[in-house]
């Protein structure tokens, strides 16, 4: 088998995990699972759906995505990315629609993998990154603003301008309790662990709040006011049916939930990398993945994907193979088949003091500023990117962000692309081409081009070379720093060539390496120019200059 498209665990298990690797992880893994609990609560409750289902997804995830992903410490599961694209696509589509986005977001992150796209997802630029994380961070702060406060709101209007009119029109209705509970949790999620670092602080103020508001009838908001009861069973029901015309519809969320999922779970698996020192798998992770939110949508899920946050709580706590992940999701498992029914008196202000404390890790403000004082393409994709997402639309904001960063990526590979000539009158001949001394003929030309020549930078290729000023009898073009050329780089050569040709003026090709060379007979090249003016070294090409 292929070691890309291995998973990290099977190897591992080859190789042989010591007993106290293997304790290390369960230990890990048990933490790591009731750290997981609230957030997967809290996750599933932001973006619209019934609480189960976040935990479903953290178990379903957690498991596959360690059993046969590429990362040694990866934890899978709900993400603070998600609940916007989830929130919409749930008031949009509904949740039939949303299961089947997140089923067809599993094949297009499988379709990724086996197309070896992971090395890819890893360069998208960070502004972009920082843009939409920042904003995805804003947009979670403002959604638990009315349980955060106990504002008492039944129907919180998903967009944001609208929500804050109706949060302004409502803060005669504050609840004091909640806002005491939900300050309480945000001080203990952050400080407890100074005191006590192996117990989570969110625990602790779950256990203390639900006790408090249930031995003395405080009269705040719970899960079971506004959901009902917990189920401790999978949602083994019918599957929606899915035709042409539903696919059609969801290819768009579809996509955006495989790219956010793939981009998320690379950076965190990146990240725990540089933690443990170790190399993931890039390709293998997003199969994974895919197969994660498959089985996912199956069991009645949402979208998942690595959690940076979880991810990096296993590292801290020791955890180095994926037994960790795989364990986390058995803890969460338990708890769900045995603790479900008492989790829905769990008030709401407290799930919203952890969903503050999770917006402001994600929120990178101080990248972002940093972002904010360099170049101004970042600027602008960052402030775009940001605006979209916040203003609009997820889904729009990452289109529109790749569709930016496309730009950016051509106009900076199209600025390196350098081009220099040498003329016989030439008086600083050594110094462009490193001190070679050429010889070159009267009535000749030579063009270096340095750089790869895609479609970014052909029409600058283009215009550099037929606009010269002077009538040589021929021109060299020396291509031995050329990596590549696109299909748009060989017409514009082709263009080139028939240029010269109408003025009287021969072409040489010099420095063409194999691939190119094979590349020339697949794009017909030589009907343009005869195969013999393309020689491989400089000399050879000076030579025929002098005959022409």
């Amino acid at each position: 088998m292929n070691t890309e498209f291995t998973p990290k665990l099977f190897s591992l298990l080859k190789g042989g995990i010591s007993k106290e690797t293997l304790s290390k992880d369960i230990i890990s893994g048990s933490i790591v699972g009731i750290v997981a609990l609230p957030l997967a609560i809290a996750f599933a409750i932001a973006s619209g759906v019934s609480p189960e289902k976040g935990l479903i997804t953290a178990i379903i995830a957690g498991i596959i995505i360690s059993a046969f992903g590429g990362s040694r410490v990866q934890i899978g599961g709900p993400t603070g990315a998600f609940i916007v694209i989830v929130y919409g696509i749930v008031q949009e589509f509904g949740l039939s629609g949303l299961t089947i986005a997140t089923f067809m977001a599993g094949f297009i992150l499988i379709g990724f993998g086996l197309a070896k796209l992971g090395n890819l997802l890893k360069f998208i630029p960070y502004s972009l990154i920082v843009g939409f994380t920042s904003a995805i961070a804003l947009i979670i702060l403002s959604s638990q603003v009315n349980d955060f406060l106990g504002l008492g709101v039944k129907e919180v209007p998903s967009d944001f301008l609208e929500k804050w009119t109706v949060y302004f029109q409502n803060f005669s209705h504050i609840n004091g309790y909640a806002i005491a509970i939900a300050v309480g949790t945000v001080l203990l999620t952050l400080f407890f662990q100074k005191w006590i670092a192996k117990v989570p602080g969110s625990i602790v103020a779950i256990l203390l709040s639900t006790i408090a508001v249930s031995v003395f009838d405080i009269p705040v908001d719970t899960i079971a006011s506004n959901f009902g009861e917990i189920p401790n069973q999978f949602d083994f029901s019918s599957f929606p049916s899915i035709d042409f015309e539903t696919v059609k519809s969801l290819i768009q969320p579809a996509f955006a939930i495989a790219l956010l999922g793939g981009i998320e779970s690379l950076l965190s698996a990146v990240v725990s990398d540089s933690m443990i020192g170790g190399k993931h798998r890039s390709n293998m992770e997003l199969v994974a993945q895919g197969t994660a939110n498959i089985f996912s949508a199956l069991l009645g899920g949402i979208p998942a994907t690595g959690a940076i946050a979880r991810t990096a709580t296993n590292v801290k706590n020791g955890g180095r193979t994926p037994i960790a992940g795989i364990v986390h999701g058995l803890v969460l498992l338990a708890i769900m088949l045995l603790f479900a029914p008492y989790a829905k008196l769990i008030p709401l202000s407290c799930l919203a003091g952890i969903l503050v404390v999770v917006a402001y890790h994600m929120s990178e403000w101080r990248q972002f500023v940093s972002i904010l004082k360099g170049n101004r393409m970042d600027i602008i994709i960052l402030l775009t990117t940001f605006l979209l997402t916040v203003l609009f639309d997820l889904i729009i904001a990452i289109e529109v962000g790749v569709v930016l960063a496309s730009f950016l990526f051509m106009k900076r590979m199209s600025e390196s692309v350098q081009i220099q000539n040498i003329t016989y009158e030439s008086q600083e001949a050594e110094q462009l081409f490193e001190n070679e001394n050429l010889a070159i003929p009267k009535n000749v030309v030579l063009y270096e081009i340095n750089g790869p020549l895609f479609f970014g930078a052909a029409r600058q290729f283009q215009e550099t070379i037929t606009q010269t000023h002077i009538q040589p009898k021929a021109v060299i073009i020396r291509m031995r720093y050329v990596p590549l050329i696109d299909a748009t780089g060989f017409q514009g050569l082709k263009e080139i060539i028939k240029t010269f040709k109408s003025k009287g003026i021969q072409v040489i090709i010099s420095g063409v390496n194999d691939g190119l060379e094979k590349d020339f007979e697949k794009f017909n090249l030589y009907e343009t120019i005869p195969k013999e003016l393309v020689v491989k070294d400089i000399q050879a090409a000076l030579k025929k200059a002098e005959i022409i």
